[in-house]
């Protein structure tokens, strides 16, 4: 491999992913690259488990807080704009260091995309309900914006192709151009280097609950009935994230704190064991560090490939 290296850390939630981050990105004189769905959002910070303001300090981070709530971003649109970032510190001869728990977005950076997935009914049915109302010119304007290819292809007149291509882009987040297209990594094979941080399960979830607990005493409450307070729809992705319906539930005045609490710690737990589901079928290949001690130790090699220390 040649150039800045690339480092992919992936594992599921509390796994210690972040310290790891940062002290290989101070190490190599990297810059972070965020892989969490959740996390790009401005808000929750504390429900998300964000890096703090002072760990930003230390170390340029990218796609992290930097999208409103009310946004639907999607893994392509994230895909699109890791590409981005990445070439941009390579470029600078900076050292990438991806970390996240949003197993699609590891895939899509290492495999690729998987075939265009269907779009539903409801998602047609509104772009050509946008073009009853805006008509061929109106969509057509839009389309330029979000698929320019597609919309030079399609001819004059064809509404049907042209409310498809939007129905994709609007319910995908990726344009049918790039759907069409033969689906190619965004890191070449070689680019890139990963590991996997899996905890051994008990002492995973232990730490899930602590960190929940931490975060009640941060003023997690605070932070989620601040989010309900926007009245922004319950299908968008922010609001799925995992406890905010527990302490939604809390500052509605359903339940008391202490069982929001305890919920939130149980679908935490369930998320964490999803996550290592996920990583443990879908990237076997990558070497995986158990522990966070073990991942303080974490070397790299001259190639700037990403190896546990025998040490």
């Amino acid at each position: 491999m040649t150039g800045a290296p690339i480092i992919l850390i992936a594992g599921p939630t509390a796994s210690g992913k972040s310290a790891l981050a940062l002290e290989l990105a101070e190490r190599l004189g990297g810059e972070i690259v965020g892989a969490d769905s959740m996390q790009i959002y401005r808000d929750l910070r504390l429900l998300t488990a964000r890096p703090s303001p002072e760990e930003e300090a230390r170390v340029p981070h990218h796609l992290v807080g930097v999208i409103d709530a009310a946004e639907p971003w999607s893994v392509g649109w994230w895909l699109e704009a890791a590409k981005t970032v990445i070439a941009d510190l390579r470029g600078d001869g900076k050292a990438a260091i991806v970390v996240g728990g949003t197993g699609l977005y590891f895939r899509g950076l290492t495999k690729g995309l998987a075939a265009m997935p269907a779009v539903p009914a409801e998602a047609r049915d509104a772009a050509d309900a946008e073009f009853a109302a805006r008509g061929e010119a109106g969509v057509r304007t839009m389309l330029k914006t979000l698929d320019a290819q597609a919309e030079a292809r399609i001819a004059p007149g064809d509404r049907q192709r042209l409310v498809r291509a939007l129905a994709v882009v609007r319910h995908t987040g990726l344009p049918l151009t790039v759907w069409q297209a033969e689906t190619q990594p965004v890191l070449p094979e070689g680019a890139w280097t990963g590991v996997v941080i899996e905890p051994e399960r008990e002492a995973l979830y232990a730490r899930c609950d602590q960190r929940l607990e931490a975060m009640v005493q941060a003023g997690v409450v605070d932070e989620v009935a601040a989010l309900l307070d926007r009245g922004l729809s319950p299908d968008l992705p922010i609001m799925k994230s995992v406890g905010v319906r527990e302490f939604a539930r809390h500052v509605a005045g359903e339940i008391g704190l202490d069982q929001a609490l305890a919920e939130a710690q149980q679908a935490t737990r369930n998320y964490a064991k999803r996550q290592l589901t996920w990583f443990r079928n879908q990237t076997p290949e990558w070497p995986r560090i158990a522990d966070a001690e073990q991942a303080q130790r974490l070397a790299l090699d001259g190639s700037g490939s990403a190896r546990p220390s025998m040490r």
